[in-house]
């Protein structure tokens, strides 16, 4: 699946009157607006509401891991919410992700609701080799984000979130052309990594083949937001053409 334009705006702010804010001020300059654990906690689903009642879509990032019944009852209420999209994390496993599919699937159709794109997180773009050592992960990096999405897809998951980097990869690991990729990460060329440590431009991320692409502070902290977001599009129209 792909969108007339792929960039999702992070709206990683403090309020809801920044957040409405920005969604003002971005509206048809962007494809979607992602509201992840900072503005969820500060405004809760009130702000979401808001946002799709301006006619717009939203990205929920709250990458749900816990027990099946709880991650599908979530999922139940994503979709009653009104988003396109929300995550959940693939590290919770095929049970997990099976049940809040068919819960997802169960409840839209009963309730005559939308149903949204479901996303496994593989790995965070945070991470690196050592990180993952850490956490107990000895497998190759890459390898991690492969057996990861492929999970996703047999549980019946649309897609993932992953790094620029992951996205050859696991297309060539994933053989259904429909799988979506949604991609953080990205930073526009000369801008600031900040924390993300697996990055690529927006323009070589779309020519990789990814569906989405998650930016955050490169539009969000311009001094012209519009004009930020406009740039990026261009770019990818280049990279597309």
């Amino acid at each position: 699946m792909k969108t007339r334009n792929p960039i999702v705006v992070a709206l990683d702010v403090d309020t809801a009157v920044e957040a409405l804010s920005l969604v003002e001020r971005l509206r048809g300059s962007v494809g979607m607006f992602k509201v992840g654990k900072q503005l969820f906690t500060a405004a809760g689903p009130d702000v979401v509401r808001q946002i799709i009642g301006l006619g717009e879509q939203v990205f929920l990032d709250l990458k749900y891991h816990d027990i099946p019944n709880t991650v599908a009852k979530a999922g139940v209420e994503a979709v009653r919410l009104g988003v396109s999209i929300f995550n959940v994390h693939a590290m919770g496993g095929s049970k997990m992700m099976r049940a809040t599919v068919e819960a997802v699937n169960e409840a839209a159709e009963r309730e005559g609701l939308a149903k949204p794109l479901i996303l496994g997180v593989t790995v965070l773009t945070s991470h690196s080799q050592e990180s993952l050592g850490e956490i107990g992960i000895e497998r190759k990096l890459e390898d991690q984000v492969v057996v990861l999405a492929q999970l996703c897809e047999k549980s019946g998951i649309n897609g993932v979130v992953a790094s620029p980097q992951e996205i050859v990869p696991i297309r060539k690991a994933v053989d259904n052309p429909g799988f979506v990729i949604l991609t953080p990460g990205v930073r526009p060329a000369g801008a600031a990594l900040n924390d993300q440590s697996r990055v690529m431009t927006p323009g070589e991320a779309i020519q990789a083949g990814a569906n989405f692409l998650v930016v955050g502070r490169p539009i969000t902290a311009a001094d012209d937001p519009v004009t930020a977001a406009k740039k990026i599009l261009e770019e990818i129209e280049q990279a597309s053409a």
